[in-house]
């Protein structure tokens, strides 16, 4: 494959106050290529955003620490090297950012035509007049109807996934090579979650951009990632290319996640879940991090004194390799994320002009539109 775009190499970050040391991300190793979706997953905590907001230079020095030797390496150049003014001019530039909640990243007081052509004004060099037009015509490639007229509300004034749109616009109007989309549908309905991802998807191959598609979700990075990396505790414990990933997991905790997976064939039973919590990042992990939770493997022998390396089981499936999680041939009784999963159980054409839609997308969420089958049913 070609040189990666992105190339990150024993990533340690930590958070050092007088309460004591948090060990945030312990070792984090990843390449990102040209075009390519890379989707990370993980429970709350995991080290997912601390990860991408470390590359950015987006922590707050201190109480972050991060580990001289780790490395960054972006188009040749270091991004854990570089002085703030030098990351200022690739931040919102060349790598941009979706933030999990809009209304949050989003300036009450500023106007959205003037906080999406902001970026432009700084990096590009253009007028506000240029900036102004192009702006517009960016909101317009985002799905936001008379863009013109909307450019002059302010954040308030949208709803929740017209925020997010403004927020990919406001990443994507720079032209950047690499975006990080940090949860971008976590407060979105189902329905709006799948209109703003598919917009991801169609700006990206417009514009060449690599993503990095930060989710709690199994089904939405199964549908838009070409790989997937399981991170817990701050570490990756399983990496490999979507299909196989999901087809063939390795690890006991990538065989939890998706056996977590709400199947709605199975009405009226217990959702399955993870027993117990992650480990405490107050302490240095020592051995096996899930070794506790460990209910699909064999925790008596996991690791107890030695942390377990990433290994290559497969061309590109790499996985821990803990005696006691690593399942080093395929599984009979491996399960599958649902072929019904939360993207196939609704029509998903429908929510196409906003909330006249959403009536019509409960109808047929219960298989009580004509011509769809009701839930349970193939």
């Amino acid at each position: 494959m070609d040189t990666p775009l992105l190339q990150v190499r024993n990533l340690r970050v930590e958070f050092r106050s007088r309460g004591g040391v948090t060990y945030a991300v312990n070792g984090v190793d990843f390449d990102l290529h040209a075009g390519e979706t890379l989707g990370v997953v993980g429970e709350s905590g995991s080290g997912k955003s601390v990860t991408c907001s470390a590359i950015m230079g987006l922590l707050p020095k201190p109480p972050t620490w991060i580990h001289p030797e780790a490395t960054a390496i972006f188009e040749g150049k270091d991004l854990l090297r570089l002085s703030e003014r030098e990351l200022c001019r690739i931040r919102g530039n060349a790598i941009s950012m979706i933030f999990q909640d809009p209304m949050t990243s989003l300036n009450p007081c500023m106007r959205i035509g003037d906080q999406v052509a902001e970026p432009l004004v700084i990096h590009c060099g253009l007028s506000r007049k240029e900036a102004r037009a192009r702006a517009i015509r960016e909101l317009e490639l985002t799905g936001i109807p008379d863009a013109a007229h909307r450019a002059d509300c302010f954040p308030h004034e949208f709803s929740g996934g017209m925020r997010q749109r403004v927020m990919i616009a406001m990443a994507l109007v720079t032209r950047p090579r690499v975006l990080i989309a940090d949860e971008p549908t976590t407060a979105l309905d189902v329905t709006v979650q799948k209109q703003v991802l598919d917009l991801l998807r169609a700006r990206q191959q417009d514009l060449g951009t690599s993503i990095i598609l930060i989710t709690h979700d199994l089904g939405v990075v199964r549908h838009y990632a070409h790989r997937i990396q399981v991170m817990y505790a701050g570490s990756i414990l399983e990496h490999a290319p979507t299909e196989e990933l999901l087809a063939h997991p390795l690890h006991a905790y990538t065989r939890a996640l998706i056996a977590a997976v709400p199947d709605p064939s199975q009405r009226g039973q217990l959702l399955p879940t993870i027993p117990g919590l992650p480990p405490n990042l107050r302490e240095p992990i020592r051995g096996c991090s899930f070794r506790e939770r460990n209910t699909l493997g064999h925790p008596e022998l996991c690791l107890t004194d030695t942390v377990p390396q990433l290994i290559e089981h497969s061309p590109g499936h790499f996985v821990r390799n803990c005696p006691g999680c690593y399942l080093r041939s395929h599984p009979s009784q491996e399960k599958a994320i649902p072929t019904r999963n939360s993207f196939t159980i609704y029509d998903l054409q429908i929510m196409r002009s906003g909330a006249a839609g959403k009536r019509s997308a409960a109808a047929r969420s219960s298989g009580q539109a004509a011509g769809l089958p009701r839930r349970g049913e193939n």
